[in-house]
């Protein structure tokens, strides 16, 4: 190491700041989707007059098409060009969306601000995600994992709380979304001028596995075109997790689309709404301080597949039950089934793929995870408007448990204790 020259160590100890920095950054990036998780539904019909379930969720089909796009290239972009600039870029594309929705004279300028928010989710979540597995190395990437999805879906539920309360007091808009202005400037201000660059942690990491510089042809990295394939159907691990993304994120864009208008058909005023809704990514984003860490000691799969099963049962109890506690007792089953899935989810990916193409494996399976809004948006609307909410929303408790079948009988142990002898054969066959 030359004079002068900063060590670079790997670690969640020796990395704490920088974590905890971005652990905060999260949070911001979460609170922007919390503003609408109770009020923009509402908007679509109360000032909008939108009759129809499909076209009223079409705000979450362009902010999941275009979320899982920005996640494909947020991957590669962070290795190419670093991980800060996509950070402080995201945020930057997200800064017009809360004037967007305040300013809306038409639904078609708040499905705008939905594809903005989806660029800005794309790459600032993927971002915060690739920095923090970049920061601690090969272990605890469970807590690690547990930790930013706890930021950001805590952030979530606290601001559709706040923005349903706000709601209540004076109105759909503008007045919640005040809270995206601040979220938005502090999120890329912090971005901005407190984070800094993890490259350096991930070369650390490959040399620390000792292996030969990338530009080595024995050890050069699989192509994009090969990462997507392995991802995505190659190995039945990551075919497994990309699935179980995809299903976890289509029952969500149904509970964020559909749950608001079902509780309000029920005749809920939009305070409790925004309590139901604050429920369910509260609970999902608390559990996960426990689960993301549990899964680094009892393993990935049956967490996974479990927790889609609990989704089920939660969103199941929706229909199969009546009233306001129950609701607010149906959405924290749902959270406690998601907090199982979603970071656990994240470590496997991070188990299987090589530190030279991790990014690059997170960013696929985030493609999936992510288009599970849009499809669940499309399907869960289309079945609304033709059979009527509660069999949409039976159809997406079914479709959830089927995933955790899928899960439970391809999947197999992704710990790091096994990573090793995999990757080696992933790289052959590639």
């Amino acid at each position: 190491m030359k004079t002068g020259e900063q060590r670079v160590v790997l670690g969640l100890r020796a990395n704490w700041r920088q974590f905890a920095l971005l652990v905060l950054v999260n949070a911001f990036v979460g609170a922007m989707v919390g503003l609408e998780r109770t009020v923009v539904p509402l908007i679509a019909e109360q000032e909008f007059g939108l009759l129809s379930k499909t076209v009223t969720l079409s705000f979450i089909v362009s902010f999941g098409v275009v979320k899982a796009l920005a996640n494909l290239m947020a991957g590669g972009l962070s290795d190419r060009i670093g991980r800060k600039r996509l950070l402080v870029a995201g945020w930057l594309v997200g800064l017009p969306v809360p004037f967007l929705i305040i300013l809306a004279p038409s639904w078609g300028w708040v499905v705008l601000a939905n594809v903005l928010l989806g660029v800005n989710q794309g790459l600032c979540w993927s971002t915060t995600v690739i920095m923090k597995i970049d920061l601690v190395g090969p272990q605890r990437r469970g807590l690690a994992m547990g930790l930013n999805e706890f930021s950001g879906y805590v952030a979530v539920s606290l601001a559709a709380l706040a923005t349903g309360y706000i709601a209540s007091v004076y109105a759909l808009r503008p007045h919640p979304f005040y809270l995206g202005v601040a979220f938005a400037l502090l999120g890329l201000l912090l971005s901005l001028f407190f984070v800094r660059e993890t490259r350096g942690h991930v070369e650390a990491e490959i040399r620390n596995l000792g292996v030969a510089p990338e530009s080595s042809p024995a050890n050069a990295p699989p192509s994009f075109a090969q990462v997507l394939l392995i991802t995505s159907w190659k190995d039945r691990a990551l075919f497994a997790a990309s699935q179980a993304g995809m299903v976890n994120n289509l029952n969500d864009g149904m509970v964020w689309g559909l749950l608001p208008l079902f509780l309000a058909g029920a005749g809920l005023d939009v305070g409790r709404i925004g309590v139901v809704a604050a429920v369910y990514p509260g609970v999902w984003g608390v559990s996960q301080l426990v689960t993301g860490a549990l899964s680094d000691r009892l393993g990935r799969k049956w967490m996974i597949a479990g927790g889609l099963w609990v989704q089920a049962v939660g969103i199941a109890l929706v229909v199969l039950t009546r009233g306001f506690k129950a609701w607010v007792g149906a959405a924290a089953l749902m959270g406690l089934g998601t907090a199982l899935v979603y970071p656990t989810l994240l470590a496997a990916v991070s188990d299987v793929a090589h530190p030279q193409w991790r990014a690059s494996a997170v960013g696929v399976y985030r493609l999936w995870r992510d288009g599970g809004y849009a499809l669940g948006a499309l399907l869960s609307g289309l079945l609304a408007d033709v059979l009527g909410l509660n069999w949409a929303i039976a159809a997406i408790a079914w479709l959830t448990a089927l995933s955790g079948i899928v899960v439970a009988w391809v999947m197999y142990e992704t710990l790091p204790q096994r990573r090793s002898q995999k990757v080696k054969g992933l790289l052959s066959r590639s």
